[in-house]
């Protein structure tokens, strides 16, 4: 709620108040005539109504209506701001593996927790997109379709597990199923975010294949190939003896997944570590930002009607007062 005068130069009108009653008190006040009674008991009963207390009280009245009328003239208003947003809206699917692998701990404190953590800070950073959710290993499935429920999202993000899906890398399948997820989409720009850490070794539709069917429907895709250079440690559950680790080469299969970038019109970026894959997040949320235009108005409504009929009623409630109960008598 705004408030404001639509007329406020009238309200230096209020300046003349001050002067008003402080001249009113050097005359009435402790400044009354004098008149000699023979019986003063008599005259202090004949002023039963108590009205000589009160003798102030007209002018009060009378500096009152003036400060209520001349906030009227200034006119005050209520107002109450809207705002339209437009947007030109981006859709977004986020693809990413959960095949055995991605429990390396060469990103800290996982491959896995470091790409939950990166993508939920990629989603909560986002204003009026729609963004869904694909995960693969071995098989794909859409974990969550294109919504702005956000809240839902990071929720579904932080449930993803290694072994829900029959393991492997079907980075062909789960393109193919983002495509799919955007396939009869209206935006003005369609994006897939993949992230993987291997090479397509399950499922019917190569990288490539899913690239090209990406291109035709005008989807972007950008690929993040995440795993440090060399050896990883992973951590392997052996009903035997317990978890252990063993130290497995890092294989990923850039030459396929620059070509999926290319084809596509995106960008390849590799992640050797947390902090590389966070900054990848953050440089595809510059790339593909939604613009967002504000219009900002405001209804106001008038409200001089209140303080000119408080004005006017103390102006009446004065003028009969004056006239009858707390009359003057020279």
């Amino acid at each position: 709620m705004i408030h404001r005068f639509a007329d406020p130069e009238y309200l230096a009108l209020l300046v003349v108040l001050p002067p008003l009653v402080y001249g009113y008190a050097r005359r009435r006040i402790g400044q009354g005539g004098t008149i000699r009674y023979s019986d003063v008991p008599a005259v202090r009963l004949a002023d039963a109504r108590g009205t000589g207390r009160l003798r102030h009280l007209v002018f009060g009245l009378r500096v009152a209506a003036l400060a209520a009328l001349t906030l009227a003239f200034a006119r005050p208003q209520s107002g109450v701001t809207r705002e339209n947003v437009s947007s030109s809206g981006i859709d977004i699917v986020l693809a990413l593996d959960l095949s055995t692998s991605m429990l390396a701990e060469d990103l800290e404190p996982n491959r896995l927790e470091a790409a939950r953590h990166a993508a939920t800070t990629f989603v909560e950073g986002r204003q009026s997109d729609r963004i869904g959710l694909v995960v693969f290993a071995g098989e794909a499935y859409t974990q969550a379709p294109l919504t702005i429920d956000y809240d839902v999202l990071t929720t579904l993000i932080a449930e993803l597990r290694v072994g829900t899906i029959a393991d492997g890398t079907a980075i062909g399948m789960g393109l193919a199923t983002a495509v799919k997820r955007l396939r009869d989409s209206k935006a003005k720009s369609k994006v897939i975010v993949l992230l993987t850490d291997g090479r397509n070794n399950r499922g019917e539709i190569e990288p490539l294949t899913a690239a090209q069917m990406a291109h035709a429907l005008g989807v972007k895709v950008y690929v993040i190939g995440t795993g440090t250079r060399g050896t990883a440690r992973v951590p392997v559950d052996d009903p035997a003896f317990g978890r252990r680790y063993v130290t497995m080469r890092v294989d990923i299969d850039e030459t396929t997944l620059k070509a999926v970038a290319r084809i596509t019109g995106g960008r390849y970026f590799r992640a050797t570590d947390r902090a590389s894959l966070e900054r990848i997040y953050e440089e595809i949320d510059q790339l593909e930002k939604s613009q967002v235009e504000v219009e900002h108005y405001t209804r106001y409504g008038e409200l001089f009607p209140y303080p000119l009929a408080i004005g006017l009623l103390l102006l009446v409630t004065e003028v009969v007062l004056g006239g009858t109960w707390l009359r003057r008598i020279p």
